[in-house]
């Protein structure tokens, strides 16, 4: 969601500065939210920031859901918590 706002940035500035966050929060290593990502794609994005574009995260973008795709989402379907869920929605169905 983050890499879809800061698309939408309109002046050069805003998009700097939003990159810079952006790699603060998820790409810098030891980050607060740092993402998964390969070093090469880290790279990249560090020398992209120096002049964003609106497509300098995208690779981290497909990456990210690449991972929720094959990794998080069924683990998360599988979850006690979600099959709880299910239970108290459709009590009659057993999954």
């Amino acid at each position: 969601m983050a890499c879809e706002t800061y698309k939408k940035a309109a002046s050069q500035r805003s998009r700097t500065s939003r990159a810079k966050k952006l790699y603060r929060t998820y790409i810098q290593p030891e980050s607060p939210r740092e993402i998964n990502i390969d070093s090469s794609t880290r790279e990249t994005i560090i020398k992209n920031i120096q002049e964003p574009t609106q497509t300098c995260f995208e690779e981290a973008q497909k990456i990210v859901h690449m991972h929720m795709e094959r990794d998080s989402y069924p683990r998360f379907l599988k979850s006690e918590m979600y099959q709880k869920l299910l239970k108290t929605i459709q009590p009659n169905n057993n999954f």
